[in-house]
């Protein structure tokens, strides 16, 4: 699987998609998670990230030339999950590299282990070198912490959804989603357009629950849920009376928020509840319990440790 396509010298490469989809499934251990990445969205993304890391000359380029070299990719962080390899395979198969890969994602991988071999022109894969080791550790941080999460929460019996946030990295939302999906959460909403969430904001300006969830729900109509941020016990009544799918318990200690939760579950059966708002890995299971269906958490993507990563040439 090499392609001999450099930046210095093409306009234009389009894979055929049965070669694409190869590339797609190799690196990953649920084939259904790679196929979910659009191949144009992965070729953009991978576009966007080498035109930001080199928008001019190379300069380091010319000591290296154009010789084929081999590079060891090296996980040097313990008990950790490989996540983002499509990510970091678009990113060299953009400068004419291969990439084979010795673990797939969702794999569990220790310090120090060889995690693939890339191959290509010395020039193109330096090129590569940063952008898809940026993707790769940012993708294997958050897969690894959520893994963690989810064995928390099974620890105490718990087995309702561990789910990010939109709190993600500016142009790597599609990179931290996927990671979410590898490490086992939720990726809760992708964007705006996903679901409709109602927050305080929207609620005063509004003005009220009811008003802001019949106004959402004359756009959004049967097609999407709508799920509306609470601070009480009654604002939770009112957005589930209202029509609202999902309650969100925001900022709840977790003795309050138990009871708050079993009181809307007696109420409304079928509504769900998340809890959000101060919840961190040190305290997951005080807010698990089986009123709540959905646990959030900010610090997914917000202050994740990387997985650290490097390439180092064969010589």
């Amino acid at each position: 699987m090499i392609f001999n396509i450099c930046l210095n010298c093409r306009k234009h490469t389009v894979l055929d998609m049965e070669t694409f989809s190869h590339i797609l499934l190799t690196p990953s251990s649920n084939p259904s998670l790679a196929h979910s990445l659009p191949p144009l969205t992965l070729t953009r993304l991978a576009q966007e990230w080498l035109a930001e890391d080199t928008p001019h000359l190379d300069p380091a380029g010319v000591c290296v030339g154009t010789k084929e070299v081999e590079a060891k990719l090296l996980c040097k962080s313990p008990n950790s999950v490989l996540a983002g390899s499509p990510f970091f395979t678009a990113v060299f198969r953009e400068v004419g590299c291969s990439v084979e890969w010795r673990y797939q994602d969702g794999e569990r991988i220790d310090a120090v282990t060889l995690t693939a071999v890339v191959k290509g022109p010395a020039n193109c894969l330096l090129l590569g070198e940063r952008p898809a080791l940026n993707c790769l550790a940012r993708a294997s941080g958050i897969a690894t912490r959520c893994s963690e999460l989810r064995t928390s929460a099974a620890a105490v019996g718990w087995s309702g959804e561990v789910a990010g946030t939109r709190k993600t990295t500016p142009g790597f939302r599609l990179v931290e989603k996927y990671a979410m999906l590898v490490g086992g959460a939720s990726t809760h909403r992708h964007d705006l357009s996903g679901m409709v969430m109602l927050k305080d904001n929207h609620v005063w300006a509004s003005g009220s629950i009811t008003e802001a969830v019949r106004a959402a729900r004359a756009v959004c109509g049967f097609s999407s849920k709508v799920e509306v941020e609470c601070q009480s016990v009654e604002e939770g009544s009112e957005a589930a009376a209202a029509g609202a799918d999902i309650v969100m318990l925001d900022n709840f200690q977790p003795q309050e928020l138990h009871a708050a939760a079993q009181r809307l579950k007696k109420d409304f059966p079928s509504i769900l509840i998340e809890a959000s708002g101060g919840v961190s890995p040190e305290t997951l299971q005080q807010f698990c319990s089986p009123h709540i269906d959905i646990i959030s958490l900010g610090c997914i993507t917000q202050g994740c440790p990387v997985v650290d990563f490097s390439l180092k040439v064969i010589h």
